[in-house]
């Protein structure tokens, strides 16, 4: 947890990969995971089960449980009443009137509306992750009812990656077709400079990361000969592409723009590193230690240097970066001055277990 003035910063992961083990299919949750899906409206619950891969509808059906949960948790109040909304960019939102608004008209209404609460979740092989903020109450009783939780626009953005998902695919595309080559198939959602920089520059990691003998090869261009690039070289260079993929992912989403954001290209996080692979743990929840940090890339947009975001990236088990992106676009140092900590892992039962409390189940 991370706070700063009057505002509170959660960051949660959730791991899907143990759960519902049962299901080999997607309409196997319907009968295996009733009590997680009787907490989703109708609309979510057929989201979720259209899925094709058993994977992917497990990890939807955590995301739109998590979303339903912290609104719930942070603003103590009943599960059906954690109705969600999406704003002018189509980015989820909660919005709660406030209790002046029952002595006024629909316009009154209207104004009075209240954010009380913002969220970002992001999935990728199995694990979720949650990204909250959140204006603590500065009156009220402190149990939702009555409380004023200000004002402050609050800008967030969650990303998670792993490295090792597609390393097959990637490594056979690769000697296929040269680093460069697959650089630039994805070009289109990258700054020039961070192409150059991919495809050129030096993506130096520790040696000790990787199991290859030849230490040599994890500091070679990115221009070498692919066919003769070890594993171990290939993982570190696909390393740097990935952490640059969560760099700009937890970014974009922190704005509330699309990947297809006219700027996009005019993004650019500069001589950005990836962290150091983080030791070997788990698969379990409670598995997966977090790893190096970084903290000091530095943003640049159409050339001009970012300075209101606060974006931190870090290694999460050997495999998995996340990172994390918040801004508040009315006070900039409100956001700079938080030190975003580590995940807190969340286990589903404890997600279940406060639904029920709040009511939930049965929609």
């Amino acid at each position: 947890m991370a706070t700063g003035s009057n505002i509170q910063i959660l960051q949660y992961l959730v791991d899907t990969r143990e759960l519902w083990t049962e299901a080999t299919k997607t309409k196997d949750l319907e009968h295996v995971a009733t009590r997680a899906l009787d907490l989703l409206t109708g609309d979510e619950r057929a989201k979720v089960l259209r899925f094709y891969f058993v994977a992917d509808a497990k990890m939807a059906l955590v995301s739109h449980l998590l979303k339903h949960w912290v609104v719930a948790t942070t603003c103590s109040i009943p599960w059906s009443q954690t109705q969600l909304g999406r704003d002018e960019r189509g980015k989820p939102i909660f919005l709660r009137s406030s209790p002046a608004d029952n002595r006024g008209g629909e316009k009154q209404q209207q104004q009075q509306q209240q954010q009380p609460v913002f969220f970002n979740v992001s999935h990728q092989a199995g694990l979720v992750s949650l990204i909250v903020a959140t204006n603590r109450p500065r009156s009220g009783n402190g149990e939702g009812e009555g409380d004023d939780f200000g004002d402050t626009q609050i800008d967030v953005g969650t990303d998670i990656v792993c490295t090792s998902e597609r390393r097959d695919r990637d490594h056979k595309m690769i000697r296929e077709k040269g680093w460069s080559e697959f650089v630039d198939m994805h070009a289109d959602v990258f700054g020039r400079a961070e192409t150059e920089h991919l495809k050129h520059g030096n993506l130096l990691l520790a040696s000790a990361a990787y199991d290859d003998d030849d230490d040599d090869d994890y500091g070679a261009s990115a221009s070498a000969n692919a066919s003769a690039m070890t594993p171990g070289a290939i993982d570190a260079k696909l390393r740097a592409f990935y952490a640059l993929w969560c760099y700009r992912e937890a970014y974009v989403k922190m704005t509330g723009d699309a990947l297809l954001a006219s700027w996009l290209n005019d993004l650019e996080f500069k001589d950005f590193r990836a962290p150091e692979r983080a030791a070997a743990g788990s698969t379990t929840q409670v598995g997966q230690p977090a790893g190096q940090i970084r903290r000091d890339c530095e943003i640049l947009l159409a050339g001009e240097k970012v300075e209101d975001a606060n974006v931190c990236l870090r290694s999460l088990g050997p495999d998995f970066m996340t990172c994390s992106a918040v801004r508040t676009p009315g006070d900039k140092e409100l956001a700079m001055g938080i030190e975003l900590g580590p995940y807190e892992w969340l286990s589903l039962e404890q997600i279940l277990s406060d639904a029920e409390m709040a009511g939930g189940g049965g929609r």
